[in-house]
């Protein structure tokens, strides 16, 4: 068992992956700091910040939930990157990264989410 969130290998990789968005996001457009930037950044944030709040739950159930809005806003970071590389903010190398590493995630957290609500399986 964990003592902190921060030794969960779920926890570690949604921090990396946000600290990454946020250094592809430095040289957006300043007229993209209320669009894009802020959005990536927030759902990707969310990511690591969900599991915390998950690991701080006791109930099963209650941790459960918030993986799944953890999940949720992993799928929503790809989502922008996605929409970056459209349009040309985001290289197809970086995005084909970050998308899969997402995708990685999401994975780990499927497990994750299983687990806690049919131990069984």
């Amino acid at each position: 068992m964990y003592k902190s969130f921060v030794e969960m290998p779920v926890w570690q990789k949604a921090h990396k992956l946000s600290i990454e968005v946020y250094q592809v996001t430095v040289n957006l457009p300043r007229s993209e700091d209320y669009g894009l930037t802020s959005q990536i950044r927030r759902s990707s944030n969310s990511v690591s910040a969900n599991i915390a709040e998950g690991y701080g739950r006791k109930m099963k159930k209650d941790k459960a939930h918030f993986y799944t809005i953890a999940r949720g806003s992993a799928f929503e970071t790809q989502n922008h990157l996605l929409y970056g590389n459209k349009v040309q903010y985001f290289n197809d190398a970086i995005t084909k990264e970050l998308f899969e590493e997402y995708s990685l995630l999401i994975f780990d957290l499927n497990k994750l989410i299983s687990y806690l609500i049919n131990p069984q399986s």
